[in-house]
């Protein structure tokens, strides 16, 4: 009897451990399927929105310089870069004819060449506008054409940025831009919108249009065909309040967020119901319902939620189903 005793009082004993190592994993369980959320103040601060755009630098008026008769180049007076004024002489050339009567005049001494030089002058090459030379594609001695563009000017290098049709409802003349060179990612030069084409053009079935933009003064670093960011400024609010927008839920005019329940993190969350503003994609204005220095709860990725299929536990009793069972 007395070892019936203590065999029954270990069964007990073990049914009693077993009993509490269940409801321990069961709890373990629980929470481990509860959401876990990252707490954020809400703060003050700047927020602005902006639409960045792939682009590139172009001349404002490309001016090509094509001789007007076919012959030889005699000299060139300007190079790449330089600085010209309307009215310029930037090159000479003889005609055809005329190359052939001075290189017959060599053939009679220095006097020869002096007298049709002086009786037949060469054609002059005339810039047609102030600008900047930015392609000097002959030297003297050679032979061109009219087809050949042997100077190109450029009268203002401005920024050609081609914007999504998505966005250009947001996009207005006079806006600032900033300019954001792929060479010189570490200077920025301010721009305004100059111009917003009317015509789409459609690549890989992406509609965008063209809009140019005027930098007030063009650093001498740059240079035509260079590849930039065109970063537009839609709006600015300074000193509001913001939190992070995956706190905010439901959509605008019922918007709500997680707040900490007082009563202490085991207990169901609290929702406050909000209004929003301004938002950059990270962070959103709230106009009402927060106060500065309250917390917000966002989701971490992958925790588990509340809808996660528990797992029967390896030590939990299987008792057979009642009802439903199939009948051998």
């Amino acid at each position: 009897m007395v070892k019936t005793g203590k065999l029954i009082g270990w069964v007990v004993v073990l049914a009693v451990l077993g009993g509490a190592g269940i409801w321990l994993w069961q709890r373990r369980e629980h929470r481990a399927q509860r959401p876990q959320y990252d707490a954020y103040p809400a703060q003050r601060g700047d927020l602005s929105v902006t639409i960045q755009a792939t682009a590139s630098v172009t001349p404002e008026n490309r001016v090509q310089i094509k001789p007007p008769v076919s012959g030889r180049m005699e000299e060139v007076l300007v190079n790449e870069g330089d600085l010209v004024k309307q009215g310029q002489v930037l090159a000479r050339m003889s005609s055809t004819d005329r190359a052939a009567l001075i290189d017959a005049a060599r053939a009679s001494g220095p006097a020869e060449v002096a007298r049709w030089e002086d009786i037949y002058k060469p054609a002059p090459l005339i810039a047609p506008l102030d600008g900047m030379v930015i392609l000097r594609s002959v030297e003297p001695g050679q032979t061109i054409t009219p087809a050949d563009a042997v100077l190109v000017l450029s009268d203002h290098l401005i920024l050609e940025a081609l914007v999504d049709e998505t966005d250009l409802a947001q996009i207005r003349l006079e806006q600032s831009v900033q300019i954001v060179l792929d060479a010189y990612p570490e200077k920025t030069i301010e721009g305004r919108v100059s111009h917003i084409s009317y015509e789409s053009k459609t690549v890989n079935n992406v509609t965008t249009y063209t809009v140019d933009v005027r930098a007030g003064a063009m650093p001498e670093f740059v240079r035509s065909g260079m590849t930039a960011s065109a970063i537009f400024h839609i709006a600015k609010h300074t000193g509001v309040l913001s939190i992070p927008v995956d706190a905010v839920r439901g959509e605008p005019g019922r918007q709500q967020v997680y707040v900490p329940n007082p009563a202490g993190p085991e207990q169901p969350l609290l929702t406050r119901d909000i209004q929003t503003g301004l938002t950059d994609g990270k962070r959103m204005e709230v106009t009402v319902g927060l106060a500065e220095g309250e917390t917000v709860l966002v989701p971490k990725l992958g925790a588990a939620t509340p809808a996660a299929p528990a797992q029967a536990s390896p030590f939990m009793p299987k008792f057979p189903r009642r009802g439903g069972g199939r009948s051998r």
